[in-house]
C-alpha cells in the first residue's frame, strides 16, 4: 500500500514540476520576445505561436503522465494476484 501512495505522489509531483518548468520557459520566451522590439502587430503572432507550442507540448507530457497513472492504477489488482 505504501508503494502505491509513494507512486502516486511521484507522478503528481512530476506533474507539477511539468506545469511550473512549462510555464517558466513560457515566460522566459515571452520576455525575449517583448525584449527584441517591434511593434505589436510583429510580437503579437510571435506570442500566440509561442503559447500554443509551448501549451501543446505541456498538455502532450501530462497526458502522458495522466496515461501511466491509469496504467499504474489497472496493474494494482494484477500485482495483488500475485503476491
Amino acid at each position: 500500500m505504501k508503494e502505491e501512495a509513494k507512486s502516486a505522489n511521484r507522478l503528481l509531483w512530476l506533474k507539477r514540476l511539468t506545469v511550473i518548468a512549462a510555464v517558466g520557459i513560457w515566460l522566459l520566451l515571452l520576455l525575449s520576445i517583448f525584449r527584441s522590439g517591434g511593434g505589436f502587430s510583429a510580437q503579437a503572432p510571435k506570442c500566440i505561436f509561442t503559447t500554443m507550442i509551448v501549451f501543446g507540448i505541456l498538455t502532450a507530457i501530462y497526458k502522458g503522465i495522466e496515461h501511466l497513472e491509469k496504467k499504474e492504477i489497472e496493474d494494482q489488482p494484477r500485482n495483488q494476484e500475485t503476491k
